[in-house]
């Protein structure tokens, strides 16, 4: 053995001490190697003379996992403690967590997975990263530092992908969109995109149909996280189709548009709600508490309590507050002509007050029975130069028109999401006729 090496295995019995002379006695024919590796040994040549430095590297452990749950009626504090880590340690991951999510926020069966890793020259472990997952988009991780501990949120990368649905009505749109597969917020989209025209309640026949194609974003396990937007959709009532494509215009503004490229956006929508019944129209009746014959200067959408309620379009609150028999009421100002009101709430979404503006499709209130109501519902008017009218019978402002070279481009956009739409649909028979 070379001069060298057996001057290397002394400098490292020096520092190894039992370990080095083991590899010694029993791998003597190869101890250069092996010590030398284990140990990290570097040597240098300087002017002819061996400089020998020797440094031992720590053992490399592996890290240890631990998943915990956060219990009902415990706290995360609470949690982290019963694993057996310290309350000083958890203090400070809790408050560094804090820059990032509220911990007042989690909820029961939250999971937490947390990290340790071994403490150097000591028989202990420290907490080295605790994780979390808030939504399928988030994950939120509080990490140690040299200063103690810092936190971080990221967003999930998903990946989007289309699907199609379409379906015969027999009895309800709802019914056939449940049998035909629709997850039910696309369902709610599509009421929401025909619900400036469509009166969900008269307007559907047996035997009117439907289309449509939505995103799904899923993640790198290829789980369904959430619904996308829907990228097109169509419905044939009475014989009367009318397609709907998504088109985002040269400005970056993203709307849809029919098949001649007119904006299906109104002004106002007949119908500021989703999933609700229409109980009573516009006109004479007897009133179901007064009990005399009185006209009715709105629409009724019979919902369940707390069902949200959109403002019909984009406008400034000119009223809100209790009046009278309308119980809780908002009046919206949309323009020199045109005004909406909401009554019977049950409350108010928060930060609205006399003067706020809002956009069409804003959540304003929630479905209550406040003031002269034998039930929960909405009570919903339009009133054209302050006078009410049929909410299903006036005829609504049109929107914007494509043109020229923007035109040309949506009918180009249009061709392609109806004939990516064709070729998904060929492939679910396919898969469903294999099954």
């Amino acid at each position: 053995m070379a001069g060298r090496d057996l001057v290397s295995i002394a400098s490292v019995m020096v520092i190894l001490g039992g370990t080095t002379g083991y590899l010694l006695s029993d791998h003597y024919s190869n101890a250069s190697d092996t010590a030398l590796s284990a140990s990290a040994a570097e040597s240098h040549m300087m002017d002819g003379d061996a400089t020998i430095t020797e440094t031992a590297s720590i053992p490399n452990i592996e890290p240890r996992r631990e998943t915990v749950v956060l219990e009902r009626g415990s706290n995360l504090m609470a949690t982290l403690t019963a694993t057996g880590l310290e309350r000083t340690t958890a203090y400070n991951a809790i408050e560094a967590l804090r820059d990032v999510y509220n911990p007042r926020k989690l909820r029961a069966g939250q999971e937490f997975d947390l990290v340790y890793a071994a403490a150097p020259h000591e028989d202990s472990e420290f907490l080295e990263q605790l994780s979390f997952q808030p939504d399928p988009e988030t994950i939120v991780s509080v990490s140690r530092t040299d200063e103690g501990f810092a936190a971080s949120s990221d967003k999930i990368d998903l990946t989007t992908s289309q699907n199609v649905a379409s379906g015969t009505i027999e009895q309800s749109l709802f019914l056939a969109a449940e049998r035909n597969g629709v997850p039910i917020p696309v369902l709610m989209e599509l009421i929401e995109l025909y619900s400036y025209e469509v009166d969900f309640q008269r307007d559907i026949q047996p035997g009117d149909s439907f289309e449509i194609m939505y995103q799904e974003l899923v993640n790198d396990a290829g789980e369904l996280v959430r619904f996308g937007n829907v990228l097109y959709a169509s419905m044939t009532l009475s014989g009367h189709e009318v397609r709907l494509y998504s088109y985002t215009d040269s400005k970056g503004e993203t709307d849809f548009y029919n098949q001649k490229g007119e904006s299906y956006r109104r002004a106002l929508m007949r119908t500021p709600i989703n999933g609700a019944r229409l109980s009573s129209g516009y006109g004479k009746r007897k009133h179901p508490i007064l009990g005399y014959t009185k006209m009715h200067k709105g629409i009724d959408f019979a919902a369940p309590t707390g069902t949200p309620i959109f403002a019909a379009g984009n406008g400034t609150i000119a009223k809100i507050g209790r009046n009278g028999g309308y119980g809780n009421y908002i009046l919206i100002r949309h323009n020199d002509s045109y005004d909406t009101a909401y009554a019977h709430m049950k409350g108010f979404a928060k930060g609205l007050t006399q003067g706020s503006r809002v956009k069409q499709g804003d959540v304003i209130g929630y479905v209550g029975t406040t003031g002269r109501s034998t039930g929960p519902h909405l009570h919903y008017e339009i009133l054209k130069n302050h006078a009410q009218v049929n909410p299903m019978r006036v005829k609504m402002p049109s929107g914007k028109t494509l043109k020229g070279e923007e035109l040309d481009r949506f009918l180009a956009d249009s061709d392609i999401l109806r004939k990516r739409y064709a070729e998904l649909s060929l492939d679910n028979r396919k898969i469903a006729s294999a099954e």
